[in-house]
Parts: C-alpha cells; sequence; structure tokens
C-alpha cells in the first residue's frame, strides 16, 4: 500500500503514512516525500508524468511488482488519479480522499473562498489565492506567509483558529515554490482532467471526503464516485479538506474488508 501526500510545493508523507500506520498489520505500507518536496532531492523536472512514474518505480522495485492498494488526498489524489489511468494493471484498490479529477475544480473553491474567506481567514486575500492557482508565487518564503494566511480556511466551520500552531507549523514546513509553479504550468497542470477516464478505472475505489471541503469540494467527489463503476462514497458530516485520522482509517479498513484482494 502507497499513501501519498498532499500539498503541491509544500508536502510532506509523515502524516498521511501516520495516520495509515495500523494496516501495517496487513499491507506492506510506504510513505515517501514526491520528488522535490520535504526532504526528497530538488531533481526535475517536477511533472504528474514523473511523479507517475517515480510511484511505479516504487512499486516495481519495493513491492516487488505486485498489485497494490493507493491512496491519495488533495494533490496527492490527482497523482493517484493520474497514476489510474496510466498505470491500470498496477492497482489492487485505489483510495481517493478530499481531491478531484480535474484542474476545474478550481471553479468552485474560488467561490467557496469568496464566501468564507472574511469570516474563517481575514488575512487571506483573492490575490494570495490566485497565486496558489498559478505559477506565480515569487519564493519559498511568500509561499509560507500565503498558506498561513489561508490555513485556518481548513478547519471545520466553527472551530477557532488556534494561530500559536499554526505559526509553528507553518515555521517547520518546507516550502518549494520552484516545485509548486512548475506543477501549476499550464504545460502540467491544464492537462489534468482525468473526468471521461474515469469509467476506465476498474479497481475498488473508495471517495471520501469531507462535507466542508472549501478546496476540493464534496460535488468533485460526489463525480467521481458517480462515474467510478466500483466505487463507494463517504461523506464525512463536519469535517473538512483533512478527513480526522481516525475516520479515514475506519473507513479505509472497512472498504479493504469488504473488497478483498
Amino acid at each position: 500500500m502507497i499513501v501519498l501526500h498532499g500539498g503541491r510545493g509544500q508536502g510532506q508523507h509523515g502524516g498521511v503514512f501516520d495516520a495509515h500506520r495500523a494496516l501495517a498489520d496487513r499491507y506492506r505500507l510506504i510513505g515517501f516525500d514526491m520528488r522535490g518536496h520535504g526532504h526528497s532531492s530538488l531533481t526535475p523536472p517536477y511533472t504528474f508524468e514523473q511523479i507517475v512514474d517515480d510511484i511505479e518505480q516504487l512499486r516495481l522495485t519495493l513491492g516487488g511488482g505486485r498489485k497494490m492498494v493507493l491512496q491519495g488526498g488533495s494533490f496527492g489524489g490527482f497523482v493517484a488519479l493520474s497514476y489510474a489511468v496510466r498505470y491500470p494493471e498496477g492497482l489492487s484498490h485505489l483510495i481517493l480522499r478530499g481531491t478531484a479529477p480535474s484542474w476545474r475544480h478550481e471553479a468552485e473553491a474560488i467561490d467557496n473562498f469568496e464566501a468564507r474567506a472574511a469570516q474563517k481567514a481575514p488575512m487571506a486575500t483573492r490575490a494570495m489565492l490566485d497565486k496558489v492557482f498559478s505559477p506565480t508565487i515569487v519564493d519559498d518564503e511568500e509561499f509560507r506567509l500565503i498558506m498561513f494566511a489561508l490555513a485556518p480556511l481548513y478547519l471545520p466551520d466553527g472551530a477557532t483558529p488556534d494561530y500559536d500552531r499554526l505559526l509553528e507549523q507553518s515555521r517547520q514546513g518546507i516550502y518549494r515554490a520552484k516545485v509548486h509553479n512548475d506543477l501549476y504550468e499550464p504545460a502540467t497542470w491544464r492537462r489534468f482532467d482525468v473526468v471521461e477516464r474515469l469509467k476506465d478505472i476498474s479497481v475498488p475505489t473508495l471517495v471520501i471526503c469531507g462535507e466542508q471541503d472549501w478546496i476540493c469540494d464534496p460535488a468533485q467527489s460526489r463525480l467521481m464516485a458517480s462515474r467510478i463503476p466500483n466505487s463507494h462514497l463517504v461523506v464525512v458530516p463536519g469535517a473538512d479538506h483533512s478527513v480526522p485520522p481516525q475516520v479515514l482509517l475506519r473507513e479505509t479498513r472497512a472498504f479493504l474488508e469488504q473488497n478483498p484482494h
């Protein structure tokens, strides 16, 4: 089982690996910092195609070529979907958490931002969001500051932000503006649209999201579940973009038990 982190240009594998660690009783669990992320080397190219090829090499080398369960959330979900349509023979199961099948999900994210930002994240501006959705972030520090301003949007509605905790998370994070920008270049990002390929995904697929997800609206999960033939949809009440780890683990284990190899 390979688990993919989210956070284009800023993510690391630790959180998603910890959330699935209990599944090591059944699977060889592999998490890694994607190329250009976290503690992995800054080795271009930073494209969806290259990262998908990296995953396939991990399956072949560390997994011995066996079929795998592939889990991806947010940006990791974009990558997981890209893998699923390119290397379908490599999968036994697919798990998609808080993600979308096309770059066009941005339109809903912008609408959600406009509706919620003034109350939930008053430091965040539309210009900041536009930078997040484009290859225009100036440097790593601007990236860090933008994500600190946006961070409260990722909390459930009604939650009180702990700005000291958010500050510490921002300080400890590893932000790579070039990696983010390369992955948002139109030649890479605007080619990501697998909506018409969803019908070709034949493996059992769990689609799970929070009902308050602002950046990958639940409508995107419903779309995926409606198009992927052997899929199961879970919308988690009260959850935001990050489904609580205990819920994700519970639903993942139940899904895998109900859909054995």
